[in-house]
Protein backbone atom coordinates (compact mmCIF):
# COMPACT_ATOMS: atom_id res chain seq x y z
CA UNK A 1 0.00 0.00 0.00
CA UNK A 2 0.98 3.48 -0.37
CA UNK A 3 0.43 6.40 -2.55
CA UNK A 4 1.62 6.50 -6.20
CA UNK A 5 2.25 8.71 -8.76
CA UNK A 6 1.15 6.80 -12.07
CA UNK A 7 0.59 7.66 -16.31
CA UNK A 8 -3.10 7.98 -16.77
CA UNK A 9 -3.74 6.40 -20.14
CA UNK A 10 -6.83 7.32 -22.66
CA UNK A 11 -9.50 4.98 -21.71
CA UNK A 12 -8.96 6.46 -17.81
CA UNK A 13 -8.88 10.02 -19.05
CA UNK A 14 -11.98 9.93 -20.60
CA UNK A 15 -13.71 7.27 -19.46
CA UNK A 16 -16.93 7.31 -16.72
CA UNK A 17 -16.29 3.84 -15.25
CA UNK A 18 -14.94 3.36 -11.98
CA UNK A 19 -11.13 5.26 -11.68
CA UNK A 20 -12.29 7.25 -14.90
CA UNK A 21 -11.41 11.23 -14.93
CA UNK A 22 -13.88 12.20 -17.62
CA UNK A 23 -15.01 15.12 -15.25
CA UNK A 24 -11.59 16.48 -14.85
CA UNK A 25 -10.73 16.39 -18.48
CA UNK A 26 -13.70 18.01 -19.15
CA UNK A 27 -13.26 20.83 -16.64
CA UNK A 28 -9.72 21.29 -17.60
CA UNK A 29 -11.01 21.47 -21.39
CA UNK A 30 -13.59 24.11 -19.89
CA UNK A 31 -10.85 26.16 -18.31
CA UNK A 32 -8.17 26.01 -21.21
CA UNK A 33 -10.95 27.10 -23.78
CA UNK A 34 -11.98 30.06 -21.16
CA UNK A 35 -8.14 30.90 -21.50
CA UNK A 36 -8.26 31.20 -25.09
CA UNK A 37 -6.64 27.69 -25.70
CA UNK A 38 -7.38 24.70 -27.55
CA UNK A 39 -8.23 21.56 -25.47
CA UNK A 40 -6.05 18.61 -24.30
CA UNK A 41 -7.38 15.62 -26.11
CA UNK A 42 -4.59 13.29 -26.99
CA UNK A 43 -3.80 10.67 -23.80
CA UNK A 44 -2.02 7.62 -25.07
CA UNK A 45 -4.54 4.84 -25.84
CA UNK A 46 -3.74 0.74 -25.18
CA UNK A 47 -0.35 -0.34 -27.30
CA UNK A 48 1.18 3.44 -26.22
CA UNK A 49 4.39 4.12 -24.05
CA UNK A 50 5.27 1.35 -20.75
CA UNK A 51 3.30 2.33 -17.88
CA UNK A 52 4.62 5.24 -15.82
CA UNK A 53 4.51 4.40 -12.01
CA UNK A 54 6.52 5.33 -8.72
CA UNK A 55 6.29 4.97 -5.06
CA UNK A 56 5.82 8.05 -2.62
CA UNK A 57 7.73 6.89 0.33
CA UNK A 58 10.72 8.58 1.47
CA UNK A 59 10.52 11.58 4.00
CA UNK A 60 9.78 15.15 2.34
CA UNK A 61 11.56 17.31 5.28
CA UNK A 62 14.51 17.89 2.79
CA UNK A 63 13.16 18.02 -0.29
CA UNK A 64 10.77 20.95 1.30
CA UNK A 65 13.87 23.00 2.63
CA UNK A 66 15.50 22.43 -0.89
CA UNK A 67 12.31 23.70 -2.39
CA UNK A 68 12.08 26.63 0.44
CA UNK A 69 15.42 27.65 -0.46
CA UNK A 70 15.69 27.85 -3.99
CA UNK A 71 11.89 28.48 -5.92
CA UNK A 72 9.30 30.89 -4.39
CA UNK A 73 6.42 29.86 -2.50
CA UNK A 74 4.34 30.36 -5.63
CA UNK A 75 6.96 28.09 -7.61
CA UNK A 76 6.86 25.42 -4.78
CA UNK A 77 2.94 25.32 -4.52
CA UNK A 78 2.59 25.16 -8.84
CA UNK A 79 5.84 21.72 -8.22
CA UNK A 80 3.84 20.59 -5.37
CA UNK A 81 0.60 21.26 -5.10
CA UNK A 82 -1.09 19.39 -8.33
CA UNK A 83 -3.37 16.20 -7.74
CA UNK A 84 -3.40 16.11 -12.05
CA UNK A 85 -0.17 16.80 -14.39
CA UNK A 86 -0.57 17.36 -17.97
CA UNK A 87 1.58 17.55 -20.55
CA UNK A 88 -0.28 21.01 -21.65
CA UNK A 89 1.76 24.36 -20.32
CA UNK A 90 -0.72 26.34 -17.77
CA UNK A 91 0.89 29.19 -16.10
CA UNK A 92 -1.61 28.89 -13.49
CA UNK A 93 -2.91 25.41 -12.15
CA UNK A 94 -6.53 25.18 -12.82
CA UNK A 95 -7.95 23.94 -9.57
CA UNK A 96 -11.94 21.73 -10.06
CA UNK A 97 -14.28 21.13 -7.54
CA UNK A 98 -14.06 17.18 -8.19
CA UNK A 99 -12.66 15.63 -5.38
CA UNK A 100 -8.97 13.44 -6.39
CA UNK A 101 -7.46 10.62 -4.76
CA UNK A 102 -6.53 12.57 -1.06
CA UNK A 103 -8.27 15.82 -1.33
CA UNK A 104 -12.04 17.33 -1.96
CA UNK A 105 -10.81 19.27 -5.47
CA UNK A 106 -8.37 18.49 -8.19
CA UNK A 107 -5.43 20.77 -8.91
CA UNK A 108 -4.00 20.82 -12.69
CA UNK A 109 -0.50 22.07 -13.50
CA UNK A 110 0.85 21.95 -16.55
CA UNK A 111 4.15 19.48 -17.15
CA UNK A 112 6.19 22.01 -18.57
CA UNK A 113 6.03 24.49 -15.91
CA UNK A 114 6.94 21.38 -13.51
CA UNK A 115 9.67 20.19 -15.62
CA UNK A 116 11.11 24.18 -15.58
CA UNK A 117 11.30 23.97 -11.86
CA UNK A 118 12.79 20.10 -11.32
CA UNK A 119 15.41 21.31 -13.97
CA UNK A 120 16.53 24.12 -11.28
CA UNK A 121 16.49 21.73 -8.66
CA UNK A 122 18.23 19.22 -10.48
CA UNK A 123 20.95 21.42 -11.32
CA UNK A 124 21.22 22.91 -7.60
CA UNK A 125 21.84 19.29 -6.07
CA UNK A 126 23.95 17.98 -9.25
CA UNK A 127 21.19 15.01 -9.80
CA UNK A 128 23.47 12.45 -11.85
CA UNK A 129 22.83 11.09 -15.19
CA UNK A 130 22.88 7.97 -14.21
CA UNK A 131 19.43 8.19 -12.20
CA UNK A 132 17.21 6.09 -14.22
CA UNK A 133 14.56 7.80 -16.91
CA UNK A 134 11.95 5.74 -15.38
CA UNK A 135 11.36 4.04 -18.57
CA UNK A 136 10.53 0.97 -15.51
CA UNK A 137 7.78 0.94 -13.22
CA UNK A 138 9.45 1.50 -9.87
CA UNK A 139 12.65 2.28 -11.62
CA UNK A 140 13.42 5.39 -9.82
CA UNK A 141 11.99 3.61 -6.59
CA UNK A 142 13.92 0.96 -6.74
CA UNK A 143 16.99 2.42 -7.83
CA UNK A 144 16.95 5.55 -4.78
CA UNK A 145 15.93 2.88 -2.12
CA UNK A 146 17.69 -0.67 -2.88
CA UNK A 147 21.27 0.88 -2.61
CA UNK A 148 22.16 1.49 -6.64
CA UNK A 149 21.72 5.65 -5.30
CA UNK A 150 23.71 4.77 -2.36
CA UNK A 151 26.77 2.63 -4.06
CA UNK A 152 26.63 5.53 -6.78
CA UNK A 153 26.92 8.18 -3.86
CA UNK A 154 30.29 6.67 -2.86
CA UNK A 155 31.84 7.34 -6.14
CA UNK A 156 29.96 10.35 -7.41
CA UNK A 157 29.88 12.29 -3.74
CA UNK A 158 28.15 15.81 -4.52
CA UNK A 159 24.93 17.78 -2.69
CA UNK A 160 22.77 15.06 -4.54
CA UNK A 161 24.08 12.60 -2.64
CA UNK A 162 23.80 14.46 1.32
CA UNK A 163 20.31 13.46 1.00
CA UNK A 164 18.87 10.60 -1.55
CA UNK A 165 15.40 11.43 0.27
CA UNK A 166 15.69 15.01 -1.51
CA UNK A 167 17.32 13.37 -4.41
CA UNK A 168 14.32 11.01 -4.98
CA UNK A 169 11.57 13.60 -5.41
CA UNK A 170 13.97 16.25 -7.31
CA UNK A 171 14.42 13.25 -9.91
CA UNK A 172 10.48 12.00 -9.41
CA UNK A 173 9.12 15.63 -10.33
CA UNK A 174 11.74 15.89 -12.80
CA UNK A 175 11.09 12.08 -14.60
CA UNK A 176 7.29 13.04 -14.13
CA UNK A 177 7.42 15.63 -16.50
CA UNK A 178 9.53 14.38 -18.68
CA UNK A 179 7.40 11.44 -19.24
CA UNK A 180 4.35 12.64 -19.23
CA UNK A 181 5.45 15.96 -21.96
CA UNK A 182 7.35 12.66 -23.87
CA UNK A 183 4.61 10.92 -24.40
CA UNK A 184 1.48 13.05 -24.06
CA UNK A 185 0.47 11.63 -20.98
CA UNK A 186 -1.40 12.75 -17.77
CA UNK A 187 -0.27 11.98 -14.58
CA UNK A 188 -1.86 11.25 -11.44
CA UNK A 189 -1.62 10.50 -7.48
CA UNK A 190 -3.51 7.14 -6.77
Amino acid sequence: MGIYLVSVGAQEWFGDDEGGRRAVASALNEELARRGLAPYESAPGRGGPPWFEEKISPPMVGFDALCRAHLTPREWEMLGNWSVLVPVSLDEEVEVPIGSAYTDTTVIAGAPQVLALAERLAAVIGLPAEVPDAAENLGLTFWFLEGEAEELATTRPGAWAEDLDTAFYVALYLRAAQYSLRHGCPMTYC
